[in-house]
């Protein structure tokens, strides 16, 4: 009589960005395809796969922590994504616990790697290198190169893009996905070490984009995230920089969707052509995610950046006379080596005049292996601290201020969830998981609130505010999901 073995299960952690939540959607599929029971719930694991964040060091540390509760389950603990990317046999040295860490190379053979895992073979954890020599210097000799990008992979490069299988299974069932435009950056920001290890940059085919698409809507996607270390860079290595323009409006009519949005918008390449047609495109959130990092002219010259109050406010500018209601967010860093008060005077008055809906503020700290570590004038850990606590305080009142703006106003929301009579949601300038939200509450007449479902599209009135936050009440349903 044969006994059934038992099935290997196999928990994915995914920390940071959600660039490593489509990697770790790629990861799921290779190791389905290999016979793995896929789950996100370590409990009774056989196998735990933390897809780590190597970004700043709180999320290295979060990255640790995470391996650490992992191993404490009993299951055996593999490292991979930016972090074990990043320090790969340093990281192994120093956590005895992981059974193996990976770098992007070991992505395609995964499953393999794992079975080796589960019968106890020894990993030798790689000696990192800079990933940006791994592709041609001139982006259109890129996509030839045969070189390992995670959330890039395909079954079969010889079939055309869009007849190609999507290399891919959800992790989550909800009505929002993100869809990787591109990996890698060509950008030199002098505090930024994402592009050592996530290497140059490269597009995707955007046929393969419009396939994995459709395939996302009849998933019950229905609002796309496109994301990338550069979004404004798409195309560029294809041959044509103003792809993205082109894009967004061909995923726009996709099927079942019902909401683009574009995010990791550098503002020196953010075109006026771009700006009209995020602003201007029917399905296309009138919102602008954009990478300011700080405001006076001095630090971002130093940051190997481009751009100053003025330029920055006039991009803004740009965008609400074509779209007045249009979204807009960014992050900062204060405590920037030779940061002045009179620079951040400047960056606070970029703050009050910007009218951003959300504002991520971020404390200077070196990072291994950037130019900034290495610049003199850094400025004191308590200067530092009282920097970073007087812009997050006027962070929170600007951003509490704009969303009261938009009292009376009407908004889109779409549905996100709908649990213990609660009924969350996003307007078009509420990305998932870094802005606000909207929850929508009953009123005198409108859409039956008994009836919503996630992923329900409606049109609703602004009745109150709580900090970012929104709280309305559904007019109209613009677009239900299929019941």
């Amino acid at each position: 009589m044969s006994v059934t073995p038992s099935p290997r299960r196999v928990a994915l952690l995914t920390l940071g960005c959600a660039r490593n939540e489509v990697d770790s959607e790629e990861l799921a599929a290779r190791l389905d395809a290999g016979g793995w029971q896929v789950s996100t719930d370590a409990e009774g694991a056989d196998v735990v796969v933390v897809n780590t964040c190597g970004f700043v060091e709180k999320a290295k540390q979060d990255s640790i922590e995470t391996l650490l509760a992992a191993a404490d389950t009993g299951a055996k603990v593999v490292a991979a994504g930016c972090m074990a990317e990043r320090y790969g046999r340093e990281l192994a040295e120093s956590l005895p616990e992981a059974a193996a860490v990976l770098s992007f190379d070991d992505y395609t053979d995964i499953a393999g790697r794992l079975d080796g895992v589960l019968t106890g073979e020894q990993f030798t954890a790689h000696t990192p290198r800079d990933r940006r020599e791994l592709l041609p210097i001139t982006p259109v000799q890129r996509r030839s190169a045969d070189v390992v990008v995670p959330g890039h992979a395909t079954v079969d490069k010889h079939t055309p893009a869009h007849l190609r299988q999507v290399l891919r299974r959800r992790l989550d069932a909800g009505p929002v996905a993100s869809l990787k435009l591109a990996s890698g950056c060509d950008r030199r920001c002098s505090f930024c070490a994402i592009p050592s290890f996530r290497g140059a940059f490269v597009s995707r085919d955007p046929q393969e984009l419009l396939a994995e698409a459709e395939w996302l809507a009849k998933s019950g996607v229905r609002e796309l995230v496109l994301v990338s270390e550069n979004s404004t860079s798409y195309g560029k290595d294809l041959g044509d920089p103003r792809l993205l323009d082109k894009l967004l409006p061909q995923l726009a009519a996709v099927p079942g969707i019902v909401r683009v949005r574009a995010s990791y918008l550098q503002p020196a390449e953010t075109r006026p052509g771009l700006v009209e047609v995020i602003a201007g495109t029917p399905g296309v959130a009138a919102y602008y995610d954009l990478s300011f990092q700080h405001s006076s002219e001095p630090v971002l010259r130093r940051m190997r950046r481009f751009g100053s109050t003025e330029r920055f406010l006039e991009l803004l500018d740009s965008a609400r006379r074509l779209a007045p209601e249009a979204g807009a967010r960014s992050n900062f860093i204060v405590g920037f080596p030779g940061e002045t008060r009179a620079d951040v005077d400047e960056l606070v008055r970029f703050l009050t005049e910007a009218r951003l809906d959300a504002i991520g503020v971020f404390d200077y700290s070196d990072e291994d292996g950037t130019e900034a570590a290495g610049l003199p004038g850094k400025v004191r850990e308590d200067t530092v601290k009282r920097r970073y606590d007087r812009v997050v305080s006027l962070a929170d009142e600007l951003c509490a201020q704009r969303a009261e703006e938009r009292l009376d106003s009407t908004v889109e929301v779409l549905v996100d969830s709908v649990a213990g009579g609660e009924i969350e949601g996003r307007a078009a300038h509420q990305a998932p998981e870094v802005d606000g939200s909207t929850t929508l509450v009953a009123g005198e007449a409108g859409v039956d609130l008994a009836a919503l479902r996630p992923g329900d599209l409606v049109r609703a009135r602004v009745s109150g505010t709580e900090g970012v936050d929104l709280i309305a009440v559904p007019v109209e349903m613009i677009d239900a999901v299929p019941r």
